[in-house]
């Protein structure tokens, strides 16, 4: 892989402290985004992504505290800098897309004035530059008749729609990362492709990173560069997308490709990893997988294994991939 990172997360701790209990939500997680590239974060719910994608832009909130680890964006450690300072950088340099843009938007407040208040607070533009800005970010989404569409209120506007305003919200200010949680989760498949292509083709154009968050594996495998692999708050793979789609080596991310649907297995029943996920408050002492794995073997369960690098294209969290 290039030496050359972004973004570069180094050992990342979270935790929600609840009732004097300790609930780690992300444990010793380590990714990199290169330039121009998208990373797919791919994990089930409950996983750990977005709450690793809210820490780069410190919107982690009480009881949530980043216990250790760097988030290096530029040669600055974000999880060090003040609220003046990442408020610099968050937004302008690092934008985001939320799940749900019904929920994101201010209800009270016409679209236009949305984009714009993103415009006039990183940019410094006047307000009727501000606007023009605003209505050309609404067309170069996709947004028909966007003089007009500027005036509408979030209500008015359909799901697909109010997800196009939250990417242009994102992209007012020509962000190098674009970090996107989960954006079509709450639209229909149509409606999903549409938000993607839209998507990849302004990453392509505007040549900046993208973090793509979803647990479609599927949808993540038509899109990315690169891909990494979440479970119960670890990496438990990360490589290349075409060396993981190719040969997946973690027996959970085998689990993942063989749950995935096919037409022409409609007579068979779906692939289910069985048991359960470790709960928060209780880290386990080696593998966090081990209870449901197939392959697993004593010595899984008495130390910490480390995400380690097989070749040069594919990292993996396995005792027995990294023993054998």
């Amino acid at each position: 892989m290039s030496d050359t990172k972004i973004l570069n997360i180094k050992n990342l701790k979270v935790d929600f402290s609840l009732d004097d209990k300790k609930n780690l939500a992300v444990r010793d997680v380590s990714l990199s985004l290169f330039p121009g590239k998208t990373l797919g974060l791919v994990g089930e719910s409950g996983c750990g992504k977005s709450v690793t994608a809210y820490s780069i832009l410190q919107l982690i909130s009480p009881p949530g505290k980043i216990r250790s680890g760097q988030i290096i964006y530029k040669g600055k450690d974000l999880t060090q800098l003040n609220k003046k300072e990442i408020n610099q950088i968050r937004g302008k340099e690092i934008a985001m897309i939320f799940q749900e843009p019904m929920a994101s938007l201010n209800p009270v407040f016409t679209i236009g004035y949305q984009i714009q208040e993103s415009i006039a607070q990183h940019l410094k533009k006047s307000k009727s530059e501000a606007k023009k800005i605003a209505i050309n970010n609404l067309k170069q989404v996709g947004i028909p008749n966007p003089e007009q569409r500027y005036y509408a209120y979030p209500h008015e506007l359909s799901g697909g729609m109010c997800q196009r305003v939250m990417i242009a919200i994102a992209l007012a200010t020509s962000p190098e990362i674009l970090i996107a949680d989960e954006p079509t989760t709450a639209l229909d498949v149509t409606i999903q492709a549409q938000i993607l292509d839209l998507l990849l083709k302004i990453q392509q154009e505007n040549k900046m990173s993208l973090l793509f968050i979803s647990h479609d594996i599927g949808v993540v495998a038509n899109i990315a560069d690169y891909i990494a692999i979440m479970y119960a708050g670890e990496i438990i793979e990360y490589g290349k997308t075409a060396e993981i789609l190719k040969q997946p080596l973690h027996p959970y991310t085998k689990g993942l490709f063989k749950s995935i649907p096919k037409i022409e297995d409609n007579h068979k029943k779906l692939f289910l990893i069985p048991g359960q996920v470790p709960a928060l408050n209780q880290e386990p002492q080696g593998c966090a997988f081990y209870e449901r794995c197939v392959e697993k073997k004593p010595e899984c369960k008495l130390n910490k294994i480390k995400l380690s690098s097989l070749n040069k294209n594919q990292a993996v969290r396995c005792l027995n991939l990294l023993s054998s």
